[in-house]
């Protein structure tokens, strides 16, 4: 047991009141005895006893009801004594990821989850701080009926949630208050996917619920990657699904059926097209909704034009030569004059792959054709000797001749390779720059198997004519603006400018990526394929993974929603002291009572 207001203790000194009367009343004076007397003193010796018991008694109860008051007046709280709940700092977090969504004995876990929630709330006070936290990390704080408002209002999100920001900011949130009876009140599916990984929120108290009904099965679209990004303008889609059995499903581009087919479970298929659509494209692999339909649907974005039209200088090497005739046979590249690919010493106009000189006398006039390009950059001192390259698709890459790439004044690229320190490959608007020739002699790229999807890609998505890229996320994610882009267009047409750090909308979907009002790329968000995966801890396997100062494990809903408060650590003893000092007193009252009636 605690007090809240110890102070008031001091009252308790108040007792000393009834013992100075007790003790005021002893008869200290000298006895002398009348003859006609002795009979009374006779019975008052017979009836002493009884007379010192009463008095004791009258005594401790005065001095008990004085405790009690003084008690009550420090307001006491105790674990599992008293009645109602002490003033108490709640957070109710509840689960609203993309899996609770699911459709259980015909009603999403979330309104199941919500229903619960305003059971816990109705039991709070005007003493008590609440809060209601979901599990994004989202906090509210505020009265019982502010927090009904907002679970009126609370949804599921599209992807998967965060459950260590939500049970730290929880716990923060709790610590704050001043309060000494702090409690996190978790109510979740309990997915195992999403709960790997639990904060330790050591000195505050956790009750947790997972309904103990198993997840119905589901169907997911787990994969929907084009291939390219950029068709030219024959493409593929990759899709995978997540099933049971065998499921039906079709691929649309701007909402036009393309594609219908039926897929094993879990395997991959590719379906080929060369749709009429042109520019920048949304498009969807979709199944028929079942119990969770926020993951029946995944999202992709490409764009579609004609194959760029490329001319590859003698001086850039047979292995480019050959990498071309490839490209050109599947179609995604054709003869022509929009992207060049040349040594840095013949470069006349952009867009260009440009790679070293194979001969160190050009060196000269390479840095002189740059500057005469606009490309911010220069080479420098030649270094010799093998290093490894390093960077996103070049492992096994290495480097025996190349320059050192020296950026000038007003230079913004991106490095997509280095060797040490050193950058050995950059991009910017317009342009690729090698810091090696493209020949063995330099590096190994032009021999291993890479080189030719490599070459594929920068011309057909770094250099071609119209730019930009697909960015996949997951909603709510954060992500840097990418330079070449100001803008984003949503679904329905709305236009938001764009700020350095991104916030990704909370909702899937296609958004394009805008320069200048012209669409240049896409940002697709699609929740994470794990949350399509629906096996759950229980509540007594989730409790052994949450580290708090106490972890109660509630059997179900009803229980969860009753211990929210009544296990927060203590309960108030105010109402049994006061009780107490009322029966003290009354016991006392009626003692007198008894004993003046007798009197008379």
């Amino acid at each position: 047991m605690s007090f809240l207001a110890p102070l008031y203790l001091f009252l308790g000194g108040a007792i000393a009141v009834p013992l100075l009367l007790h003790l005021m009343r002893r008869r200290i004076g000298r006895r002398v005895e009348f003859p006609a007397a002795r009979y009374l003193a006779r019975a008052e010796k017979e009836h002493s006893r009884t007379l010192r018991l009463r008095n004791l008694l009258l005594m401790l109860l005065r001095i008990l009801a004085l405790l009690a008051v003084a008690v009550a007046a420090g307001r006491p709280v105790a674990r599992w004594l008293g009645s109602g709940h002490a003033p108490t700092a709640l957070a109710i977090v509840i689960d609203n990821s993309l899996s609770t969504s699911v459709v259980i004995d015909g009603r999403p876990l979330l309104d199941q989850f919500k229903a619960t929630a305003r059971d816990a709330l109705s039991s709070a006070t005007s003493s008590d701080r609440l809060w209601l936290v979901t599990i994004d990390g989202s906090v509210h704080g505020g009265s019982v009926g502010l927090l009904r408002n907002e679970l009126n209002r609370l949804e599921p999100i599209a992807g998967a949630g965060d459950p260590a920001a939500a049970l730290t900011r929880a716990a923060a949130v709790v610590r704050a208050s001043g309060l000494d009876a702090r409690q996190i009140a978790l109510l979740t599916d309990g997915q195992r996917t999403e709960w790997q990984n639990a904060p330790a929120i050591p000195d505050v108290q956790l009750v947790v619920h997972v309904p103990s009904i198993a997840p119905p099965p589901n169907r997911a679209v787990v994969l929907a990657d084009p291939r390219p990004v950029r068709w030219t303008p024959h493409g593929s889609i990759a899709t995978r699904f997540l099933s049971r059995d065998s499921t039906t499903y079709r691929i649309t581009l701007n909402g036009r059926t393309f594609a219908r087919g039926t897929a094993a479970p879990n395997e991959e298929v590719t379906v080929r097209a060369s749709p009429p659509e042109r520019g920048w494209v949304s498009g969807t692999v979709e199944l028929e909704p079942d119990e969770l339909p926020g993951d029946n649907v995944r999202h992709f974005a490409v764009w579609i034009g004609a194959a760029p039209g490329v001319a590859v200088s003698p001086a850039a090497g047979p292995f480019v030569k050959n990498a071309f005739d490839v490209l050109k046979s599947s179609e995604r590249i054709a003869d022509g004059r929009d992207i060049a690919v040349v040594t840095a010493d013949e470069l006349t106009q952009l867009p260009a792959l440009i790679t070293a000189p194979t001969d160190p006398v050009r060196l000269g006039a390479a840095n002189r054709a740059l500057e005469r390009a606009g490309v911010p950059w220069r080479f420098g001192a030649r270094r010799t000797g093998e290093a490894s390259v390093r960077g996103r698709g070049f492992d096994g890459v290495t480097a025996s001749a190349r320059y050192d790439l020296a950026a000038q004044s007003g230079a913004a690229a991106e490095t997509l390779a280095v060797v040490g320190r050193d950058a050995w490959i950059v991009a910017g608007p317009r342009y690729v720059l090698v810091a090696s020739p493209l020949i063995p002699d330099a590096t190994n790229l032009p021999v291993r198997a890479t080189f030719v999807p490599w070459l594929g890609n920068m011309l057909t998505e770094r250099l071609v004519g119209e730019p930009g890229q697909v960015i996949d996320t997951t909603p709510r994610a954060q992500l840097a603006r990418p330079r070449w882009a100001d803008g984003l267009e949503a679904a329905n047409g709305q236009r938001t400018t764009l700020t350095d750090i991104v916030d990704a909308p909370d909702d899937a979907g296609t958004y394009f990526l805008l320069k200048s009002g012209r669409r240049v790329g896409a940002l697709v968000i699609n929740p994470q394929p794990d949350e399509s995966k629906l096996e759950r801890y229980t509540t007594d396997e989730l409790r052994t993974r949450l580290r708090s100062e106490r972890t109660i494990a509630a059997a179900n809903a009803g229980s969860w929603a009753s211990l929210a408060f009544r296990a927060a650590a203590r309960r108030s003893l105010i109402e049994p002291a006061l009780f107490a000092a009322l029966i003290m007193l009354i016991v006392e009252a009626v003692a007198i009572g008894a004993r003046t009636r007798r009197t008379r």
